[in-house]
């Protein structure tokens, strides 16, 4: 991909490369001083990518500062600069919820295991919303199971299609510990809102509609990763504006007409007489049928929950609200009968 220099600092003795991305990549080190693995983070020497490097340094010494009791964020072990190249030094956590799902042939979680993640994902979403923080890149690849561990338990769904023996496995992880990661485009509360954030299947409406988005926009994200912790897959495949706020109607009814009247300049042609310009407007046949081929919101999460999804369609309905003025908060999300009602707290 590109050339990224390694912190070859007398303090470190490189493993291996862990990760990669446009930013550059993650490596596995040795740190000879404290006697621990660490995960170190070697931004490639880009202005915008050192920018980013450097309010993800920032926001990690603001949570760490205040966060007393963990409040599942990762913690900053330290940063350095080396020949340019900014180099943080985090611990060392397991694998992120995207990999885990993809080494389980996307197999959901179950759901007493989704409300565990949901509920440290949240108390770190409210933690940082104290602190007049917005993540906005809120996604599975970005939250880590503290521990790698896992055990595989027989998986007779599948039995019928398996060639060894008539036993399919899934993996389950030993611990439901997670921990948020990537904070190079976290939002302080102050700061304009007006241009675009979030990976794309994950981006509230009112992004996408170019209404300008704070807090809330990080309840949506939080939302698209409950349903696909439940079901195995992304909510919102797409990759074009129209059709995904298409989805979202398909899944969740109409949006409110108060919204599309404001849209910003760029987002009017997705809006005709007051309505979305679907499937008028729509790219192409193909477009049309992966709107038409999903479920509403209550029949997704029945296919895949076998208790308590009525309380979490409820908690989903509140966190998918459109107008973000009335979406629930984090700590709001925090008090619903999905993580408190008594039958539940089996953890």
């Amino acid at each position: 991909m590109h050339e990224v220099f390694y912190p070859s600092l007398e303090t470190y003795k490189i493993h291996r490369k862990i990760g990669e991305g446009t930013f550059g990549q993650v490596l596995e080190c040795w740190d000879r001083e404290t006697r621990e693995v660490v995960a170190i983070k070697v931004i490639r020497s880009i202005k915008k990518y050192r920018e980013a490097a450097k309010i993800e340094i920032d926001v990690l010494q603001l949570l760490g500062k205040y966060d007393k009791n963990g409040s599942h964020c990762v913690q900053l072990r330290s940063s350095f600069d080396y020949r340019n190249h900014i180099c943080i030094v985090f611990e060392m956590l397991g694998p992120s919820l995207y990999d885990f799902l993809r080494k389980n042939n996307y197999r959901p979680f179950p759901v007493d295991l989704v409300r565990e993640l949901g509920r440290q994902l949240l108390e770190c979403v409210a933690f940082m919303h104290d602190l007049r923080l917005i993540h906005t890149d809120l996604k599975p690849e970005n939250i880590l199971f503290v521990s790698p561990e896992y055990v595989k338990i027989p998986d007779y769904k599948v039995t019928s299609r398996s060639p060894l023996e008539g036993t399919y496995y899934k993996r389950l992880p030993k611990s439901s510990a997670i921990k948020v990661i990537d904070f190079g485009s976290t939002a302080y509360e102050h700061q304009d809102h007006n241009y675009i954030v979030s990976t794309r299947h994950y981006r509230a409406p009112e992004v996408i509609l170019g209404l300008g988005w704070s807090y809330p926009c990080d309840l949506w994200s939080v939302g698209c990763i409950l349903v696909e912790l439940c079901s195995g897959e992304a909510l919102f495949q797409t990759h074009e504006n129209l059709e995904h706020l298409a989805m979202m109607e398909r899944v969740l009814g109409p949006l409110p007409q108060h919204m599309l009247k404001r849209v910003d300049r760029h987002a009017e042609k997705y809006v005709k007489r007051g309505r979305l310009d679907w499937p008028e407007g729509a790219a192409s046949r193909e477009s049309m049928k992966a709107v038409q081929k999903l479920p509403r919101l209550q029949n997704l999460v029945m296919q895949h929950v076998d208790h308590s999804a009525g309380d979490l369609i409820d908690l989903l309905q509140g966190l998918f609200r459109f107008d973000p003025s009335t979406r629930l908060t984090a700590r709001q999300a925090l008090r619903h009968p999905f993580f408190t009602r008594d039958q539940y707290r089996r953890f």
